[in-house]
């Protein structure tokens, strides 16, 4: 029996990493770069984070675990894969600060102490704040540290489109690592899963996903601009802009609302976001910002399931360019589903997958 059991297991493993390796060789990218596979059996992998000492975060959404993996001896391979923490409630969000490890689930945000000198024994979480709304819709954070040394989330709309009660849904989110001094940064964002800070001018970039059943083509998705504390990006009066909602544009106008910085073709779900910041890539690369879509849901003919670039000249997007395709191919099936992006210390990109369960790792040599 326990032969059998092993020869059963070694296939499956065969046939995932077959498919792994397909999905590998459908990925288009620009001349001199390689897509590779960073890790697998990372079920449900998601956001994703950098301790000091390289070891990368893992957060997930349905499987409830937190993972940690190790690139041991610098091949580009993670050969060692911890589980942190288990039967958590989306534990999405991850952020490394000082040492610690900080895991957003829907309503509370936890801290693991020193986590990298414990990866095989994890310590005890310690709960940093555990009030937060415990909605599973649009539920799941995106957790990241700011330039002001406050943990940032976001706070979902419990809905495809309503006017919640309670004005910390809808909201991009910021608390001091002990918990405290909890504050609504900004206003009308309806489900953003991907944020991050301009490398010179650290002002705050995070996506939004648009709100469903206008069609296929309607409202974009967003890229918006948070130079500042306060502003308002819309939800649920306005979306993309310039489109009143149906029930709710009655109540306020367009014009005030800060509008998309850069406005994505409709349902494309554009997730994590990272400006790039390294010396691997070529320099047309630097200071832009890579951007994986995660891939339409309810269009009548898919969309996104791909990483691009925006181009940014005087501090503004300007042009939207792919970089990667190919997890969704021509005849409609879904080989993968970006997810977050994460810089590596070498310059090198990790990139997430969520139905594949793996992370990739895309490089670049002259």
């Amino acid at each position: 029996m326990k032969i059998f059991w092993g020869l059963l297991v070694g296939l499956v493993w065969t046939a995932q990493a077959q498919a792994a390796r397909d999905s590998l060789e459908a990925i288009k990218l620009p001349p001199g770069f390689k897509i590779e596979l960073f890790a697998r059996d990372v079920p449900d992998a998601r956001s994703l984070a950098l301790g000091e000492d390289g070891t990368v975060y893992v957060g997930s959404r349905t499987a409830g675990k937190v993972y940690a993996l190790r690139d041991e001896d610098g091949d580009g391979l993670a050969e060692r894969r911890y589980v942190i923490a288990e039967g958590l409630t989306m534990p999405n969000g991850v952020a490394v600060f000082q040492g610690d490890l900080y895991v957003a689930e829907v309503s509370r945000i936890l801290r693991f102490k020193a986590i990298g000198r414990h990866l095989a024994e994890p310590p005890k979480a310690e709960v940093v704040i555990d009030t937060l709304p415990s909605d599973l819709w649009h539920g799941w954070k995106y957790l990241k540290v700011g330039p002001d040394g406050k943990l940032y989330f976001n706070v979902g709309a419990p809905c495809n489109v309503c006017l919640p009660k309670d004005e910390l849904y809808a909201t991009l989110a910021r608390v001091n690592p002990d918990g405290s001094g909890l504050e609504v940064f900004a206003r009308g964002v309806r489900n953003s899963v991907g944020f991050d800070w301009h490398p010179k001018t650290r002002a705050l970039w995070f996506t939004d996903n648009g709100r469903d059943w206008l069609g296929d083509d309607r409202p974009p998705d967003e890229l918006n601009h948070a130079p500042k504390a306060g502003l308002h990006f819309g939800f649920p009066y306005c979306h993309g802009g310039d489109i009143p909602d149906p029930e709710y544009g009655k109540e306020a106008e367009c014009r005030e609302f800060t509008p998309p910085a850069w406005r994505f073709a409709a349902h494309v779900a554009p997730l994590g976001v990272r400006f790039y910041t390294g010396a691997q890539f070529p320099s047309v690369y630097q200071g832009q910002l890579f951007v994986a879509q995660h891939g339409s849901w309810n269009r009548s003919k898919p969309v996104g399931y791909r990483l691009v670039w925006l181009e940014f000249q005087d501090g503004r997007p300007v042009a939207e360019h792919v970089f990667a395709e190919g997890w969704l191919q021509p005849d409609g099936k879904v080989l993968g589903r970006p997810v977050d992006i994460l810089e590596l210390k070498d310059g090198s990109l990790l990139v997430s997958d969520d139905q594949r369960g793996v992370v990739y790792r895309i490089s670049y040599s002259r």
